[in-house]
């Protein structure tokens, strides 16, 4: 069984999106990333070099939402998932990315996508099979 580390609700401004209006007036997105970690070592050691360390990925999480634009969610969840994959205790992530200011006609509430990544590149569903 893996321990898992979590962020919710990490928001930050990007410019992302097919329209002009995003890429020029931009948007809040929210992420949501669960870090798949085996927390005996650090739990032993008591030190933070031995796990991920939340402060530090909640930063590369805002900086992967402002940095370039890109015209997918898709994309995003793609940077986030590698930038959490950098740390040494990463085992697998899953990444969601919500867009709740969507250019969408109709009433709703939230759009997401959400990836689970880990070591290897695949999916976890794929290392499952």
């Amino acid at each position: 069984m893996r321990d898992t580390i979590r962020l919710t609700g990490v928001r930050a401004r990007g410019h992302h999106g097919v329209f002009d209006h995003e890429r020029q007036d931009g948007q809040d997105f929210v992420v949501d990333v669960a870090v798949e970690v085996d927390a005996r070592t650090a739990s032993g050691s008591d030190d933070l070099d031995d796990t991920v360390h939340y402060g530090v990925l909640a930063e590369q999480v805002v900086a992967e939402i402002e940095r370039d634009p890109v015209d997918l969610i898709e994309t995003v969840a793609e940077r986030i998932a590698a930038a959490v994959l950098t740390h040494r205790a990463a085992l697998a992530t899953e990444v969601t990315v919500h867009k709740p200011q969507a250019p969408i006609t109709v009433p709703f509430t939230d759009v997401s996508i959400t990836i689970q990544r880990s070591r290897g590149g695949a999916s976890v569903s794929e290392e499952e099979e």
